[in-house]
C-alpha cells in the first residue's frame, strides 16, 4: 500500500452482530489483510455480546439495541438508538485510531447520517448495498405510499454521500447507477460469495435425520421475506397428498418470524417434520447441511428478492447440493442449472420439485457438482476480492489519500 501510514477504514453494520455477518466480516478481514487499520461497529447478539474485541486484525465495537420495531414508533425507537451509538461509537474510534472512510452496510439506509456528522474530520463515504430498502418496505408492507417515498428519498440521499458504491450484484449496480444517479465508474460489484475453506465438505450425520430417509436443509435469517411459511405449506404438501413420509426438514437460522413458523409446524401437525436450531454454531450449520439430500431457498417473489443475491444459494452450491427454489432473477443467475426453480409463490409446484429431485440421485448429484464448479469457477469470494480492493484505490483517488 503507497505511504507511510495505514489507511484506516470504519465497517457499520446494523444489520447482524459480527462476525456472525458473514459478508461484512469478510470485507473487514480482507481490508485488514491488505494492510487496512479496519474497525468495525456493529448491534450486539448471541455469543457477540463484548463491547470491545480485537478479532483476526480487526478492531470490533458493539453496542446495545431495543427490540427490533414493529410500526412507526418502534421503528424510530430502533433507528434511532443504532445512530446514537453507530456515532457515539464512531467519534470513539476516530480519537483512537483515526478514521479516513466510513464504510456503511445497509439496511437501513440511514447510516449516511453519520458519515454527515463524520464529515467535520474530514470522513468519507463508502456504501455497501446489501438491501434495497424501498423495495424491503414495499414487501412487508405489501404497499408504497408516503413512508415508501421518504424511502426513496433517503436511498437517492445515500447515494448523494457515497463516494463510491458497492453492489452485490448487477441489478444492484444498476440502481446506483440509475436511481441512485452514481456514475459508472463509481460503482464495484462485490458479490457475496463464500469462503471455501471455511465451508467444509464433511461426512453426514444420519442422527440429524431423525429416522427419516431424506433432510432437506435450509439456513438463513427467518423473517417475513424468506417465505418459511410457504415452506410449512411445502412440507404440508409433501407430507400429505404426496405422501411423503420419508422426509424430514432441518431448519437453522433465527429470526423474527421463528416462533411463528413454529406455531404453525405445530398447528397443521407437522412438529415430527421439522428440526429448528435456531442460530447455531458453525459446526451444526455445516452437519445440517452436508447432511441434507436437497437445500431450498423458499424466499417469497417480491420486488426485493427478484432483485437481491441470497447468501445461502452460495453455501449449498459450495457444499454441492442440489436446490430447489421459486424462480428469481438473481436467484437463477447465481445457479443456473444447479437449481430446479418452482413457479413463483406455489408451494405446490415447489414440493413436486423436491419429489423429484428425491427420487432421481443421479440429478442430485448432476446438479451438487455444478453448483460447486460455479463456485469454484467465479463466485467464491477470492474473486471479490480484487473487486473490493479497487473500490478502495477508487475511493482514495478520489479523496486524494
Amino acid at each position: 500500500m503507497a505511504g507511510t501510514r495505514k489507511r484506516r477504514v470504519l465497517i457499520i453494520v446494523e444489520n447482524l452482530p459480527v462476525p456472525f455477518d458473514r459478508r461484512v466480516w469478510a470485507e473487514a478481514t480482507t481490508l485488514a489483510q491488505a494492510g487496512y487499520e479496519v474497525s468495525v461497529i456493529s448491534q450486539m447478539g448471541k455469543d457477540a455480546e463484548a463491547e470491545y474485541e480485537f478479532l483476526d486484525g480487526v478492531h470490533v465495537h458493539r453496542h446495545p439495541m431495543p427490540p427490533e420495531g414493529n410500526g412507526a414508533a418502534g421503528y424510530l425507537r430502533e433507528y434511532g438508538a443504532a445512530l446514537w451509538h453507530e456515532t457515539r461509537l464512531a467519534l470513539k474510534v476516530w480519537r483512537a485510531r483515526g478514521i479516513d472512510v466510513i464504510h456503511g452496510c445497509n439496511p437501513p439506509d440511514l447510516i449516511f447520517l453519520v458519515a454527515w456528522v463524520m464529515r467535520l474530520f474530514g470522513v468519507r463515504y463508502v456504501f455497501d448495498h446489501h438491501d434495497i430498502c424501498p423495495e424491503l418496505y414495499e414487501t412487508k408492507f405489501g404497499k408504497r405510499g408516503m413512508l415508501w417515498r421518504l424511502m426513496v428519498l433517503v436511498e437517492w440521499l445515500t447515494f448523494r454521500t457515497a463516494t463510491v458504491s458497492i453492489a452485490t450484484n448487477e441489478s444492484y449496480a444498476e440502481i446506483a447507477r440509475r436511481r441512485g444517479g452514481m456514475a459508472a465508474e463509481d460503482v464495484f460489484i462485490v458479490r457475496s460469495g463464500p469462503k471455501i475453506d471455511k465451508l467444509e465438505i464433511r461426512s453426514p450425520k444420519p442422527e440429524l435425520k431423525k429416522g427419516a430417509r431424506f433432510l432437506i436443509g435450509y439456513v438463513g435469517v427467518i423473517g417475513q421475506q424468506e417465505g418459511l411459511d410457504l415452506l410449512v405449506e411445502v412440507a404440508a404438501h409433501l407430507t400429505g397428498s404426496l405422501g411423503r413420509k420419508d422426509v424430514h426438514f432441518g431448519i437453522v437460522g433465527g429470526g423474527p418470524a421463528l416462533e411463528e413458523v413454529k406455531a404453525e409446524v405445530r398447528a397443521r401437525g407437522l412438529e415430527g417434520y421439522f428440526t429448528f436450531t435456531g442460530r447455531a454454531p458453525n459446526d451444526l450449520l455445516l452437519d445440517m447441511l452436508n447432511t441434507a439430500d436437497v437445500c431450498v431457498n423458499p424466499d417469497r417473489a417480491t420486488p426485493m428478492n427478484d432483485l437481491s443475491t441470497m447468501n445461502k444459494i452460495m453455501e449449498y452450491m459450495t457444499l454441492m447440493k442440489p436446490i430447489v427454489q421459486f424462480d428469481l432473477k438473481e436467484g437463477r443467475a447465481s445457479a443456473a442449472e444447479a437449481s430446479l426453480y418452482a413457479r413463483q409463490n406455489d408451494p405446490v409446484d415447489f414440493a413436486e420439485k423436491i419429489a423429484a429431485l428425491l427420487d432421481d440421485p443421479a440429478a442430485r448429484e448432476r446438479m451438487g457438482r455444478i453448483g460447486r464448479e460455479r463456485i469454484e469457477g467465479g463466485l467464491s469470494w477470492a474473486h471479490s476480492v480484487p473487486n473490493l480492493l479497487a473500490a478502495y484505490d477508487r475511493a482514495f483517488a478520489k479523496i486524494g489519500r
